[in-house]
Parts: structure tokens; sequence; C-alpha cells
């Protein structure tokens, strides 16, 4: 299985469609599942040849999908399931003038598209490769190749606190671009109450982003060790680090989690248990008991999916780890509290806030979109946005939809509480 490599020179040209009399078989096995499938949806879905499938109220408009190389889209997820639709989009076979809306329609019906005696099917579908999962030789390399993308373009889109996590809005029913920022701040300070995070505090981040959280702990009068295998990040977190005045409270290092010494009062990690895999979960857990001291709090910020689709999936090679997120995998809670368990540590708290996460997406793929000049200014081809529209999209429909929620999980052991 061969990673598809994305720089500043461009991209790697999505793969042509499947050829053959069996990718035809399955293209049109799939032709004939998706006409039967958006013929009962709230979609407006036009062919090339003008024909209309969906329904809906007529009182409003519906979200378009439109087609424009029906063989290529339907060749594609019939070999390769929701990598080939995934594909279809950067490749330009569909399109839409909103592909979030048209995907939370999808998301909201994900379990039903596909019929139950179909979905035994889900085993010849490709596997997850080998040289992705999240192990010590690959984990550094499965990071690079999405946050070493390039410091500038991620500052594109962007706020000012270059905090790549879902933020928490006093109301995501009003959330803005002017409120981002604040939203980010508050999220941050909110996972640094639940850790427990005060003065003196010996504080461990896992994922150290770029470097909002270390100021935010260092400026309680925390002392901060944080962690990531990004390089760039790494640059940019420490200049950022350095101009707010805390170089000497805050150490920042290249390093794996797993290779982590000392002892800490708080453990904190936003977002950064999606890229462990899901074969390693019972490691992280008990790299976090190892590594939190007598007493200690740890506060996650993680992404999470229904158990049932989890389990169901798990093995499953994904648009999004092959474009995106290699060796990355999504929790489910009932995962996470089992992994915690066998570590010793028992879940404390948790606060859902999946609304805030679509929302938060919806700013950043409209900020995306606004800046396309810019980003092709940076060496970024029409082929790589128009992957990113997708990813952004993607991801905004799956909170959206209510498919996928984010967390604030504190954790400690129970044996140490009254």
């Amino acid at each position: 299985m061969t990673r598809i490599c994305l720089d500043t020179h461009g991209t790697e040209l999505v793969p042509p469609p499947p050829a053959g009399l069996r990718a035809r078989l399955l293209g049109d096995g799939a032709g004939w599942l998706f006409r039967r499938a958006v013929a009962r949806l709230p979609l407006r879905v036009e062919f090339p040849d003008g024909t209309v499938l969906g329904c809906g109220a007529r009182t409003q408009p519906l979200p378009r999908m439109i087609i424009r190389d029906r063989a290529a889209l339907f060749t594609r997820v019939g070999s390769q399931g929701l990598i080939g639709f995934g594909e279809s989009y950067t490749a330009g076979d569909w399109t839409s003038p909103d592909p979030a809306a048209v995907l939370t329609v999808l998301a909201r019906e994900l379990s039903r598209l596909v019929p139950p005696v179909l979905q035994r099917f889900r085993s010849v579908l490709p596997m997850q490769p080998a040289e992705d999962l999240g192990s010590e030789a690959n984990a550094r390399t499965n990071i690079e190749h999405h946050y070493d993308l390039s410091n500038e373009l991620f500052q594109l889109f962007l706020d000012e606190t270059m905090t790549y996590s879902s933020a928490l809005f006093e109301n995501p029913a009003t959330a803005s671009w002017n409120t981002l920022a604040a939203a980010q701040r508050h999220k941050i300070d909110r996972l640094l109450d639940a850790a427990g995070v005060r003065a003196g505090s010996r504080v461990l981040e896992i994922g150290s982003g770029w470097g909002e959280l270390c100021v935010r702990a260092a400026e309680r009068g925390a002392l901060v060790h944080s962690v990531t295998l990004s390089t760039r990040q790494l640059e940019l977190a420490r200049i950022r680090v350095a101009a707010a005045g805390f170089a000497e409270q805050v150490t920042l290092e290249l390093c794996d989690y797993r290779d982590v010494r000392g002892e800490y009062d708080a453990i904190v990690s936003v977002e950064m248990i999606e890229a462990v895999g899901h074969r390693y979960w019972p490691t992280y857990f008990e790299v976090l008991d190892d590594r939190l001291a007598p007493g200690g709090r740890i506060a996650l910020q993680a992404i999470t999916m229904p158990h049932d689709r989890m389990v169901a999936s798990r093995d499953t090679y994904t648009w999004i780890q092959k474009y995106i997120f290699p060796g990355g995998a999504l929790p489910s809670t009932e995962a996470i509290e089992t992994a915690a368990a066998s570590a010793g540590l028992l879940v404390r708290e948790r606060h859902c806030f999946g609304i805030h996460y679509a929302e938060t997406l919806r700013l950043w793929r409209e900020r995306f979109d606004g800046r396309a000049a810019e980003i092709a200014s940076l060496g970024f081809d029409s082929t790589f946005r128009r992957l990113w529209q997708f990813y952004l999209a993607y991801s905004e429909a799956g909170f959206r939809s209510g498919y996928l929620d984010v967390q604030h999980i504190v954790l400690d052991r129970p044996e140490e509480q009254p």
C-alpha cells in the first residue's frame, strides 16, 4: 500500500477510476444502491443527463450534489467504498456548492445507506496498511504527514491562538470568526481547570500543537513539559512560548509519548488519542498512569464515535487514514473507559460538546475556502485544495449529524480519592 504524499510542491494525482469488467460490475451495483438510497433522502442529486433524484420539503432548498462523471464516481465507490467516494470529490467527479450539507445528510443515514446483508462484506475492502500503524517506528512519520505540511498553511485558516481542535463557544448557535479565539481559550482553560493546574503544578502535555495550551498553563504559574512528534509545530511553538515570556517555565521536546519520563501532577492531552491507533490505546493509558503523580488528574479532549460503529470499522482502511491522518482511529466512550480501567484509571467526568466542533470546522472551512489564492501561493495546487475541502466538510458533517462527538474526559486513580 503506497502512502499518498502531500507537500508544498503539490499533490500526487488522485488515482484514475478502476477499469475492467470487475470494476464496471461493481460500479453498476454501487450506482443502483446509490440511486435507491438518495431517492428517499432530503438531497437534490443532479446527474449529467438532467436526471434529478432526492426528496424532501419543497418549501426550502435542498443540499445539491452535482454529479459530473457518473461512471467514474460509481466505479470508484464500487471498488473502494468511502475511499472512492472521497477520491471522486477530489477528482471532480462530483461537486456541491455546500459539500458539508450534502455530507451531513449522508452521515445521518450512514448505517442505513448500505443494506445489512451487504455490510457483511466490509472485510473485502482495503485494510489499514502495516506501515501506518501507530508503532514507535511509524508514529513520527504519521504525524509529519499532516502536521508538518506547512505552518503557513495552518496560519491561513486557524485563529490567532493557532489551536487546531474544537473550540468551546458561549453559544454555538452564534459562533463567528470574531468569537473563535476566545472560545479556544475558554476550552483550554476549562481543560486546565479539570486537571487541577495551578501555580507550581508539574504539567505534562502530550501533543503540543503550536503552544497555546503551554502558554495558558504557564500563565497560571505551572511548570510545563510538552511533547510532540511534529518538527514544524515544535519550531513555531518554541517561538510563541518564548515571545510570551515563558521559555523558562515551558520545556518543549520532540518525543514520543512512550518515551516520556518523570512524574506529573497534571496530564493534559488535546485530540491526541485519535492519532494513537486502537492497538495502542492500552499502552497510551498505561503511560498516563505511569507518569501521573499520586493524587494527580488527567484531562483529555477526545473525539468519539458510537461503540458499535467503532467495533465494525476499526480495522477498515478509510479515506481519512489514507489522505489525512495515517494510523488514526477514533475511540468510543466505552473503549476509553475500558482501556483506562485496565491501566488502573477511572473516568470521573465527561463533558460532551460535539455541535461546537461542527461550528469550529465550519469557520475553518469558510476561512480555508476564502483564502484559496494565498494557499495556492504557498504551492498547494487545486487538487490539494479540493482534498482539504472534502476533509473539512466531511469532518463537520460527522459532528453536525451527531455521528461524532467531542468530549472533555477527566481521569484519576480511584483508590486515591476520598
